[in-house]
């Protein structure tokens, strides 16, 4: 039989060169070129100039993206690459680094310098012109957080524990007033509207002093004795904790004790359409031609306040003169509200984004069901301020009121209400109040719902409909089902940014290479 040589033991002249064994076109290639052109002066200022000499830091940030981009997020998976993978061994000039270095490499010295050198890569691909960064397409997904789904704690259950606590002072109070002598008795007794240690501790005194005068012998006495005793032991320790976990809340109504940034979230439903509150971040991206130019993690559940900090954070990578060329913006009805339209409105932008009843405006049946009766669809005088019921009789204003968003935005609200409902005979499809058919109505925002809606509906706002479908989701897909991105392995808020960023770039060099 004839067989290729084949001898292991066989000594060569020349021993092989990494340079003919990694191919010219080869991804790993690509991430060296475009990461020998970043300015690392910012990832410097993480090392110390005592000590031993470190791992050169470019080195460490091509293993590290390289890592991300074949889908390797593990230090010690990474320490395995260097050992045995040619071209984590090219990349490395033959280094070999622990786990625990390219662990430390990771959340301690890439932290503060990560997104500059993001926007970096991102400019150098817009030199390439595969990115303008002047149109980007705005979306967000909900990524599980490292965290456990069992160790939550809800604001809610905090109010709801010191409302308990008050009223429990309150009754041990008035009990104690019930047994005390008349003369003893307090003619103001203590307002049990918000507790405080102090409030504790005076109202536990009185009633003690009270229980004491009445002498203690009663079974209910004995039974009281136990649970002011129970207050003294525990209501303050007790209010400490809820105020640190109120601290820990800020503004969001949940979050878990394993990763005390996470909030929980609906997530959408798996494959057993058993959608689940699961501790989480909200990733908002915005991309352009596939590729990520903008990404910030948030904590809010939904996308409507999450606009305005990812714009600032557009700023702060590209700088300020790249802010100003921004010009279109395309988003979803998640992001539609008067604060946002205002927003992109100050900031020149163009937005391609619905508001949450525009689709259901472009269908035929829910066109004719809410036509006449619709208040959106009620005449409106503009001249003499009123509006015009579906009976032709005359809805004029009767004040004026404002309402903040949980941002704090205010919004300006006018009222308007008909002088007589009585024997209309459309009244029940008209309206299904007992009084007269009254509406509110933000005039700001249904201005900009006009412009929206004259934009969205263009031959360019079609077009900008159409693409945005195939331009930010399938990102995600990439990123969740391609990468296996569906979980992070870092804990709170800034490595959970910085990790998300690392797949963001390893995204973006993926497209470069395609």
């Amino acid at each position: 039989m004839n067989f290729k040589h084949y001898n292991q033991n066989q000594l060569v002249l020349f021993p092989c060169s990494f340079e003919d064994l990694i191919p010219e076109n080869h991804p790993v290639r690509i991430v060296n070129d475009i990461l020998e052109k970043v300015n690392i002066d910012p990832l410097l200022k993480a090392y110390s100039k005592e000590g031993n000499p470190s791992y050169h830091p470019v080195m460490m940030l091509k293993v590290m993206v390289f890592a991300y981009m074949n889908n390797i997020y593990s230090s010690r998976k990474i320490e395995k690459a260097l050992r045995e993978n040619i071209n984590f061994m090219w990349l490395s000039n033959m280094s070999i680094v622990d786990h625990n270095t390219v662990n430390r490499f990771r959340t301690h010295k890439l932290e503060a310098a990560f997104k500059n050198i993001f926007s970096q890569v991102v400019l150098l691909l817009a030199e390439e012109g595969l990115v303008s960064l002047k149109q980007v397409f705005v979306d967000g997904t909900k990524i599980e957080a490292q965290a456990g789904r069992y160790t939550f704690v809800w604001a809610n259950a905090i109010k709801t524990n010191k409302e308990k606590m008050l009223r429990q002072l309150e009754e041990l109070w008035k009990y104690a007033q019930s047994v005390a002598k008349e003369e003893d008795k307090d003619p103001e007794p203590p307002e049990f509207k918000e507790i405080s240690k102090e409030k504790i501790r005076q109202t536990a005194e009185n009633i003690n002093a009270k229980l004491k005068g009445s002498g203690g012998k009663t079974d209910s006495d004995k039974k009281a004795k136990a649970k002011l005793n129970y207050i003294k032991k525990n209501f303050e320790k007790n209010l400490d904790k809820y105020e640190a976990q109120e601290a820990i809340l800020a503004e969001r109504n949940s979050y878990s004790k394993t990763d005390e940034d996470a909030t929980f979230m609906r997530m959408k439903d798996d494959h057993m359409m058993n959608g689940q509150l699961k501790p989480a971040y909200n990733a908002q991206i915005s991309t352009e031609n596939q590729i990520i130019v903008n990404y910030t993690i948030h904590q809010q559940t939904n996308d409507i306040n999450t606009l305005e900090r990812h714009l600032e954070n557009f700023e702060k990578l590209f700088g300020k003169k790249r802010m100003e060329e921004l010009e279109e913006l395309t988003a979803d009805a998640g992001y539609g509200s008067e604060q946002n339209y205002e927003l992109l409105e100050q900031n020149n932008i163009t937005p391609f984004v619905k508001y949450n009843t525009f689709d259901k405006e472009q269908n035929a049946r829910y066109q004719a069901k809410h036509k006449i009766f619709s208040k959106e669809n009620l005449h409106y005088n503009g001249e003499d301020d009123f509006y015009v019921c579906p009976m032709g009789q005359k809805m004029e204003k009767t004040h004026e009121s404002t309402r903040k968003t949980k941002t704090g935005y205010p919004q300006k609200l006018s009222h308007y209400q008909a002088k007589n409902c009585d024997g209309c005979p459309i009244r029940g499809v008209c309206h299904s109040s007992k009084e007269n058919r009254s509406i509110e109505r933000n005039h700001h925002l249904e201005d900009y719902k006009e412009k929206i809606r004259k934009l969205l509906n263009s031959e360019k706002g079609i077009k900008k409909r159409k693409q945005r479908s195939v331009e930010v989701e399938p990102v995600f897909a990439h990123l969740k089902h391609c990468n296996n991105f569906k979980r992070f392995t870092l804990k709170g808020l800034k490595k959970v940014e910085l990790e998300f960023g690392l797949h963001a770039l390893a995204h973006n060099l993926r497209k470069k290479v395609a």
